[in-house]
């Protein structure tokens, strides 16, 4: 990071007149989720700032979400430049930005639809509308869509009924049915489940909440050869790992399939709220009145996922993502060897690694990111994802510098020494 942007990161912001967390009122936000004690106000690509002075090199990203890190020029711009044009025609008329944004996404995947939605949980709701539709008009009323287990879809009550995530089962009872679960990488286990009132199979490429734990290219390979066997849809979630987070636009690219129905969130916007809906066209069976939503097709979200297509389809982009990977995944694999911990697992920017002990991941990150010391920037903090007590999930900004790349692995080695 240049120095001008290094100090900049380093001055709290005096305009809220707040610096300690315990000036905050936190307590008005409903309590959904254990956050640690600091306010992050401001950031710049790889790194966030608190609003106490403490900078943290962030390997969360938002859980995925920002594609070019914080506050991306590209972004940014692109948001400034549409608000003052037009924020949202309502979802009943045509606006120019999501035309342009469903005409990329449909090229680039080589599917014929797109419906654009406001986050990748909504994307996933869709593609189970889609199916059911699909099965009453095309299979005699089929509804049932194989899932399986540890997956994770959103958190609408029908995508948390589709999601195998532990602890899911015990929520908001009772849940959507039609769902049943299958084994990752277990052919079997989806063929014994298949009967006359199945319409598709969903699944996530990487399994990223279970741990980035990837669908064998030999199983979807397998498993597309099933679907079109049984005239059963193929709808692969790629809320997670979509738009150049493995180092291929799509996942399942690097298992030469094509999906019938794909859906995409997180990294599409670059850190604004946005999904998609991708389906053949021979699929999309939705007519006036069956979906719709509020602020579906919004353009100023539409303008945002366009300026980061650009960036991420622009030549030797997505080859420095698998440069990057490349590197990042031979320093974690040293780290994990220091410390008796298996092998690192995933693709492109989306990595995992198992610790040895119950919940070592946690306390290495709780202490990586404590160690960060206000207006030291020789003291950087490092924000990591226990994804599992014992695992270490790693989804850096697609566009990680080698430099912060280094600085992130010395934290590690620093917190666990």
């Amino acid at each position: 990071m240049n120095a001008p942007a290094e100090r900049a990161l380093l001055q709290p912001l005096a305009a809220s007149g707040r610096r300690s967390f315990a000036d905050y009122p936190t307590q008005a936000l409903m309590r959904v989720a254990e956050r640690p004690a600091c306010v992050f106000t401001h950031g710049q690509r790889s790194w966030l700032c608190d609003s106490e002075g403490r900078r943290y090199l962030d390997w969360v990203q938002g859980w995925a979400v920002n594609t070019l890190g914080h506050a991306p020029a590209e972004v940014a711009a692109a948001l400034s430049a549409q608000a003052a044009r037009l924020l949202q025609a309502g979802p009943g008329f045509y606006n120019d930005r999501a035309i342009e944004l469903a005409a990329r996404l449909t090229e680039a995947s080589g599917l014929g639809r797109c419906f654009v939605t406001t986050s990748g949980a909504e994307a996933n709701e869709g593609a189970i509308k889609l199916a059911r539709k699909y099965g009453q008009v095309q299979r005699g009323g089929a509804f049932e869509i194989i899932t399986f287990a540890d997956a994770f879809h959103g958190r609408t009550l029908a995508t948390m009924s589709a999601s195998g995530k532990a602890g899911f089962e015990r929520l908001f009872e009772p849940k959507v049915t039609g769902f049943p679960k299958a084994r990752l990488n277990d052919l079997a286990s989806v063929q014994a489940l298949i009967h006359a009132r199945t319409v598709a199979v969903m699944l996530e490429p990487i399994q990223g909440e279970a741990g980035v734990i990837e669908a064998q290219p030999s199983f979807l390979q397998a498993l597309r050869e099933l679907c079109d066997a049984q005239g059963l849809l193929l709808i692969l979630d790629e809320v997670q790992t979509g738009v150049g987070r493995t180092g291929r636009l799509w996942a399942h690219q690097w298992s030469g399939i094509q999906p019938d129905i794909m859906t995409l969130g997180k990294g599409l916007g670059g850190g604004v709220p946005i999904g998609a809906v991708l389906a053949r066209e021979s699929v999309c069976c939705f007519e006036p009145g069956d979906q719709g939503g509020t602020y579906t097709g919004h353009a100023l979200m539409c303008a945002a996922a366009l300026a980061v297509l650009d960036v991420v389809q622009a030549p030797g982009f997505l080859a420095r993502v698998q440069t990057r990977s490349e590197q990042m995944r031979h320093g974690l694999q040293a780290f994990s060897s220091r410390l008796g911990g298996g092998p690192v697992r995933g693709r492109g920017l989306l990595l995992a690694l198992d610790l040895p002990g119950d919940d070592t991941a946690t306390r290495i990150a709780q202490a990586a990111r404590e160690r960060a010391v206000a207006g030291d920037a020789a003291r950087p903090g490092l924000l990591l994802n226990p994804v599992r007590p014992a695992s270490l999930r790693l989804v850096p900004a697609l566009n990680l510098s080698e430099d912060d790349l280094a600085v992130g692995l010395q934290v590690l080695d620093e917190t666990v020494r």
